[in-house]
Parts: structure tokens; C-alpha cells; sequence
């Protein structure tokens, strides 16, 4: 995947495929008519290890690594994560703010010398039923109900993402600006997935 792009906008479908021991997503282009297009990475990520990672390949045959998300402490909740490239060079960061996402997620996207945003649930209220949700035993009773991110630079928006209603895990990535490099922003969006309840 190259980082360049010809239009400010682009759109990517996210979908979750659910192991026991492994998450793994499937990102694709959504054309225009919304229908999924061509597969632009395949990512996994181990459960339960304590040093959180993701490795992005170019599809499900895990031939090739496009990039890695890997956090730069163990076990915490405001770690870090270092985007890199396949040759292991810096793409950027993401970081999630404990203590703003305590009622609301909050997250931190730097593409140094490109771009800096704060990404947040949309809703307020979805975001505080969540909480609550996650304290009650309802372990095998995923909260269904859709939440969202958007992104921005200021007053500028970089990206969102829109979680679709559903027992498996569906997003929608939209980038709209053009210095956004997309391996971070793909990394970014499977992270809310991936480790929204760290």
C-alpha cells in the first residue's frame, strides 16, 4: 500500500473475522455503490499477550507485511503504538487518552510532520451506555449498538470511522485528508476495534 494518494477522500469496509486466540480483519476499498472492492490488507492481532501487536499483511495469504502496530509498554492502558513500515521505518503513532476516555474514548493519531488529530466517540450518550455496559456480566453479550469516531486536526476533519449495527464487527474508514498516510489510518481504525477496551 503506498502512502501517496490521487484524491483527498478515500473510503475503506473493515471487517472483523473472530478466532479464538487471534482477531483478524479484513480491509477492503468500498466502491462507490458501497460494495466491498479490492483487498488492501489483512491484519491479526494475539489475544491476551502483553505486549499488544498487530501485523498488517497484503491479504489473507500472510505473504508479504505491509506495516505493524506495536504498543511501547506492556499491559498499559495509555501505551503508545509505533506504526512502522515493512523495512521498520516510523510511519507515526497512536496513542489512547486514559483519562479523557473514561466517559468518552479518546484517542491521539501524530504523523509527524503531517499530521496531528484527536479522534472522539461522536455520541455522548452511546459512549456512556457503553461504559456501564462493559460493567455489567455481560461477557458474552457483545454491546451491538453502533458507535463512532471522527477525527480532526483543529477544525479540520482527517478521518472517521462508523461502526455498523451488528453481531460481528463491521466499520466503515473514511479519510479525508489527503496527508494522512493510510497505513496509519487503517491501523488507527482496527485499533478501535481491537483495543477499545484497554
Amino acid at each position: 500500500m503506498d502512502s501517496a494518494r490521487p484524491q483527498a477522500n478515500e473510503r475503506f469496509s473493515i471487517r472483523q473475522k473472530t478466532t479464538l486466540m487471534i482477531n483478524r480483519y479484513v480491509v477492503t476499498e468500498t466502491l462507490p455503490d458501497g460494495s466491498d472492492g479490492r483487498v488492501v490488507a489483512f491484519a491479526e492481532q494475539k489475544r491476551m499477550t502483553l505486549k499488544e501487536q498487530m501485523t498488517f499483511y497484503t491479504d489473507e495469504s500472510k505473504d508479504h507485511v505491509l506495516f505493524t502496530a506495536k504498543a511501547r509498554q506492556v499491559l498499559d492502558a495509555g501505551a503508545a503504538y509505533d506504526v512502522r513500515d515493512a523495512m521498520d521505518s516510523p510511519i507515526g503513532t497512536f496513542r489512547k487518552k486514559f483519562a479523557a476516555s473514561l466517559l468518552r474514548s479518546t484517542w491521539e493519531l501524530d504523523q509527524p510532520d503531517a499530521v496531528e488529530a484527536v479522534g472522539r466517540e461522536r455520541n455522548r450518550l452511546v459512549a456512556v451506555v457503553r461504559r456501564f455496559w462493559e460493567l455489567l456480566p455481560l461477557d458474552l453479550v457483545p454491546f451491538v449498538w453502533p458507535y463512532h469516531f471522527d477525527f480532526t486536526s483543529g477544525d479540520k476533519p482527517v478521518m472517521s470511522v462508523d461502526k455498523k449495527i451488528g453481531l460481528r464487527d463491521r466499520y466503515l474508514l473514511d479519510v479525508t485528508s489527503p496527508d494522512l498516510d493510510l497505513r496509519l489510518a487503517i491501523a488507527q481504525a482496527v485499533a478501535l476495534d481491537a483495543f477499545q477496551s484497554r
